[in-house]
């Protein structure tokens, strides 16, 4: 799909960055010390800090990836919206308070508050740092897919972009910058989502009078000509074609049956994507044929008018939707080409689990499938209360009570927002508006959808997002480097300013290699990488962070056995599982050696168990026993 630069978006845009960056530059005057750099001086008002929970919880893979899975497969997407929210419960019960008392700076301050380890600093700071560029990555997918409509970049050059922003955010006044950042766009999101949905239902359901129909042939496709008639291929209307140099055409269907190419992505000469439209199409070639509609409604009528919240589900439940499918083909001459084609769907079936690759355990009798399906919401679950960005921000408020203030404005925020995005995804998928090549587009089209300024809050928003949960992250892994490896492993002796000027470098850093992933990952889903995440998140932190709060006989060699193992079993088999050898590799998926793709089903029980057997086999000593009986 081609877009056009929305003039309006750029404006609104520039505007946004332009006033993070301003807000980032005024804030960052205070921030000299490493307690201002790296927790804002622990004096952020509970009430921010509970919208700046939602601010950097709610990152591209809540916006874009969820309400894009919803818009495809319907309510699978929305089990995400569920596993994201439930995970706060075990941060609220479990772990924010003790975590408060325990920590000064980093996640690995609380675990080794009792043992004073280089061992548990090393783990855990290498921890902070895997998990954080995981996560990192479908942040930065995220940022490319919204630079590519905003402005008309590359999504090599939206990376680009959102990563020297983001960098400099971090670098001018850290902790302090993140938290009004994440403020803001965390208030902002769920307010214009909110403004969405109630468009959405004011809009209610419509059959348009023009369906996208017939298609494109494999053999007219080979001759790569500007026009193309399709005598036999199955009905698709998008049809991509990837060229052994790189370049990649898009056709798209004309109402004569005709097939047209649209778009052209070639590799210029620094390497980067260059979009282009091929000579002699008008402007009227970037039309977005109607993608994603409701193709019959209840009663027979073709328009419902405004509708409830509740009337809205009733109705969607009782109409005929189209959906999109996708496959890929090899064709001659080493290219590869992904043709998409609609098939019709009842509501009631969309609204029921296991309508996507994803969450095929729910319908499956396959016992892997299941297993699969189990492991992923376990470590949606298990995640929240391990993630390395958000453990940190308990250390910005100034008391246990602040703590649980802000935990619960929080979880009402993020609640808020996760409802809402049902009614996003399905307003989506019902629009007309889908880009069937990009499911992470889903939530700035919808809004285009209804008026181009719109769309230019949305995207702007849907920004801010990624600085500030990116902001996070780079913040998490900065911390971990220089307050956990410098000063406490390596034992260098660094002020505070010094602490401060090495936080910067590293952010630089880790800035450059965020980049780089953003880059290699661009076609999968959001939603999915933020899985895979929560995953490791989950293996490698949470039994040591559990077991140390309520088992006394945890000792050091424990919690780094459990740290390490859980963070390398989590890892090798997701880099062993099928998806990994499809998406990322290119290889076959049936070669994978693990039966399934989420491993935290395995992986989360076996850091406990690690965490237990170890721990067993090294008696602490009588320091660490009566400290533990203090505690």
């Amino acid at each position: 799909m081609v877009y056009v630069t929305s003039p309006l978006a750029v404006g609104v845009f520039l505007a946004f960055v332009l006033g993070v960056l301003a807000l980032s530059w005024w804030l960052g005057r205070g921030a000299t010390s490493a307690s201002g750099y790296y927790a804002a001086h622990g004096q952020i008002h509970w009430f921010v800090n509970g919208i700046a929970f939602a601010g950097d919880y709610l990152s591209a893979a809540s916006f874009l990836g969820i309400c894009g899975m919803i818009a495809f497969y319907g309510y699978d997407g929305f089990l995400y919206s569920i596993g994201y929210l439930a995970g706060w419960i075990v941060a609220l019960f479990v772990v924010a308070e003790p975590l408060k008392r325990m920590g000064k700076f980093t996640f690995a301050d609380a675990l080794d508050a009792r043992f004073q380890s280089r061992g548990i600093k090393l783990a855990a700071a290498i921890s902070t740092l895997v998990v954080s560029l995981f996560y990192l990555i479908p942040q930065m997918v995220g940022a490319g897919v919204l630079i590519k409509p905003l402005l008309g970049f590359s999504h090599a050059s939206g990376v680009l972009m959102v990563g020297i922003v983001v960098t400099i955010i971090v670098v001018t006044a850290g902790m302090v910058s993140t938290t009004w950042v994440q403020f803001i766009k965390g208030g902002l999101l769920v307010a214009f989502c909110l403004l969405l949905t109630v468009m959405i239902l004011r809009r209610g359901f419509e059959v348009p009078t023009t369906l996208p129909v017939t298609p494109v042939s494999v053999a007219e496709v080979e001759r790569q000509g500007p026009t193309i008639v399709d005598p036999d291929w199955p009905a698709a209307t998008w049809l991509q074609v990837q060229l052994p140099g790189g370049a990649v055409h898009t056709y798209r269907r004309l109402p004569d049956g005709r097939a047209r190419l649209t778009q052209v992505v070639t590799t210029g000469p620094d390497g980067t994507r260059v979009d282009g439209v091929p000579q002699g199409l008008g402007d009227g070639q970037h039309d977005l044929t109607p993608i994603g509609a409701v193709t019959a409604l209840p009663g027979g009528v073709t328009r419902t008018g405004p509708l409830g919240p509740m009337a809205f589900l009733r109705t969607f439940n009782e109409a005929t939707i189209e959906t999109w499918t996708s496959e890929r083909r090899e064709l001659s001459g080493g290219r590869i080409a992904t043709v998409y084609t609609p098939r019709t769907q009842t509501g009631a079936d969309l609204l029921q689990p296991g309508a996507s690759p994803t969450f095929r355990g729910v319908r499956s009798s396959a016992l892997f499938d299941k297993l699969d399906f189990l492991s992923l919401m376990l470590a949606l679950f298990a995640g929240t209360a391990s993630l390395p960005h958000i453990l940190i921000r308990y250390y910005t408020v100034k008391d246990v009570m602040a703590v649980r203030k802000s935990t619960v404005t929080g979880i009402g925020a993020i609640g808020l927002f996760y409802v809402l995005t049902l009614y996003l995804g399905l307003g989506a998928m019902t629009s007309g508006a889908l880009d069937v090549t990009n499911t992470n587009m889903a939530a700035p089209l919808l809004a285009r959808s209804f008026s181009e300024p719109l769309f230019a809050v949305i995207s702007a928003i849907a920004f801010t997002t990624v600085l500030g949960t990116v902001s996070g992250l780079i913040l998490a892994a900065s911390g971990a480097v220089v307050h956990d490896l410098l000063t406490h492993v390596v034992g260098m002796d660094l002020t505070d300013d010094a602490k401060v000027r090495a936080g910067k470098i590293v952010a630089v850093g880790v800035g450059i290699v965020a980049m780089l992933l953003g880059v290699a990952f661009e076609k999968l889903n959001v939603s999915f990488l933020v899985g895979w995440a929560f995953n490791v998140a989950a293996s490698a932190n949470l039994p040591s962070l559990v077991m140390l709060l309520f088992w006394k006989r945890t000792t050091k060699e424990g919690i780094v056995a459990a740290i390490l193992v859980g963070m390398a079993s989590s890892l090798g088999w997701i880099l062993c599982s099928a998806q990994a050898f499809k998406d990322v590799y290119g290889w076959p998926p049936e070669t994978a050696p693990v039966p399934f793709s989420q491993p935290g089903i395995v992986t989360i029980p076996l850091g406990f168990l690690v965490l237990v057997a170890v721990s067993l086999m090294t008696r602490p000593s009588e320091r660490q026993m009566a400290s533990a009986s203090g505690s």
